[in-house]
């Protein structure tokens, strides 16, 4: 897999440009990863062993410039790195020309409550969210479409999810932008399923920051 690995932005980070051809300029994904994908983990399999550059991901990811970076302490503490988070999506941006109004927040566990709370980052006017099996509800409202992929833990706790976030059920004739899945995964189990899933990828590039 052709990734490079960066580091000027206070936090280290995994990054590939796509991996299919395009005629236009590409959109980005940045992708949180969870507890266990912390450090001591080493940076480049921590944040490759769920989310768009796993081995089972979709090949839809690969429309996508896709930036991963790594906290370096283990915890839901993606708030305190909102600097830095800005950072890394800028200079991924400018690195492969990414479209700015084509830039989608994902992440897992606790990458899904770093999604809430970097929702409105500074400077990054996000198109959509998709948070997976997150441990918790938002904090504050969220503005842009939501995709909101369930496993046994946000499933504990769903009907605040849904309410906090006005979500409704999937429905394949229709793209709402407040949506969540719900096929029965455990909390692993929902990652593989949610990455690997192309209606996804495609929902998310229904929507631009110009359009949330």
């Amino acid at each position: 897999m052709n990734v490079e690995l960066g580091s000027r932005t206070g936090l280290e980070y995994v990054v590939r440009p796509p991996t299919l051809s395009a005629t236009t300029r590409p959109p980005l994904l940045c992708f949180l990863h969870g507890f266990d994908e912390g450090p001591p983990t080493a940076m480049d399999s921590g944040v490759m062993r769920h989310g768009p550059l796993a081995a089972g991901a979709s090949r839809l990811a690969g429309n996508f410039v896709v930036v991963a970076p790594q906290l370096p302490v283990r915890g839901d503490y993606w708030h305190r790195h909102v600097t830095a988070m800005r950072d890394v999506v800028d200079e991924a941006c400018k690195r492969f020309d990414a479209d700015r109004d084509r830039a989608y927040l994902t992440g897992f566990s606790y990458g899904g409550n770093g999604v809430f709370d970097l929702a409105v980052l500074p400077g990054v006017p996000w198109a959509a969210l998709w948070p997976v099996d997150p441990t918790r509800a938002p904090r504050e409202p969220l503005t842009p479409p939501v995709w909101l992929s369930v496993g046994e833990v946000t499933r504990a706790g769903l009907p605040r999810f849904i309410r906090s976030m006005q979500l409704v059920p999937w429905a394949r004739k229709s793209a709402p932008p407040r949506v969540y899945v719900d096929e029965g995964d455990d909390h692993v189990g929902v990652a593989a399923r949610a990455y690997a899933d192309d209606r996804i990828y495609e929902w998310l590039l229904r929507w631009t920051s110009r359009t949330a």
